[in-house]
């Protein structure tokens, strides 16, 4: 089972925005959706959210990660 993170991220890619609820979600967007701009936090968060998926990491520590890796590339929507 794949914890809902405490608060959604919103990510702005090409005037869209994308609302991320979990690391399911979050695997799904970094490999359909990421921008080209993969910086070390884009290769810290895939991991920690494959983990988070499969119940090995918590939520709240893939939701870190991801949000780390979305500040990077610039695509973090600031609310």
């Amino acid at each position: 089972m794949v914890s809902i993170w405490d608060a959604n991220v919103e990510l702005k890619v090409d005037d869209r925005v994308h609302v991320i609820r979990n690391a399911r979600e979050a695997v799904a967007f970094l490999k359909k959706y990421w921008p080209d701009n993969r910086g070390a936090s884009y290769a810290t968060a895939w991991k920690v959210c494959l983990d988070a998926a499969k119940g090995v990491v918590p939520a709240a520590e893939a939701q870190a990660a991801f949000e780390a890796a979305a500040k990077e590339a610039g695509i973090l929507r600031q609310t």
